[in-house]
């Protein structure tokens, strides 16, 4: 067991260094401003994969983003300011997180809005089935008889 361990270990931390680290010239030479960038890229979403980020993503398209949300942070914008260039430019789904507004709703208020209307209109049906139902005449009850079910 521990001989897996230490042939995994090496491999697994190899990885790891692998994903976080990028191109070192496109880093950023004050940490600071590195480390609000990384924070950002972990934010926005990866237009080509879709369900990564760009600090996890390994897209031409990520990487472009990369660099411009640098550019943005060493230009001195706020992080507020870096996500409405990117939001200005490629609209909300940029974001993993999209902000609550009515756009985003009506997409997350749909789904209760259905089962509402759906529910409704079995309790009108159901209420509408029972008020139909009228009592046997006596010659309806006649013929039922003589059928002797």
């Amino acid at each position: 067991m521990r001989r897996l361990a230490r042939l995994v270990a090496p491999v697994a931390a190899l990885m790891l260094i692998a994903g976080a680290a990028s191109d070192p010239a496109e880093q950023l030479h004050d940490p600071a401003k590195e480390a609000r960038a990384r924070t950002l890229f972990k934010e926005v979403r990866c237009l080509v994969c879709q369900n990564e980020s760009i600090d996890d993503s390994e897209a031409e398209l990520a990487s472009d983003l990369r660099r411009i949300v640098r550019q943005q942070v060493q230009a001195g914008a706020s992080d507020v300011e870096v996500r409405r260039f990117l939001v200005d430019r490629y609209g909300k789904f940029v974001l993993l997180k999209p902000p609550f507004d009515a756009g985003t709703a009506a997409l997350w208020m749909a789904p209760f809005a259905v089962v509402i209307i759906g529910a409704g209109a079995l309790f009108l049906r159901r209420r509408k089935g029972a008020l139909d139902e009228a009592p046997l005449t006596a010659e309806e009850r006649q013929k039922l008889q003589s059928l002797d079910l």
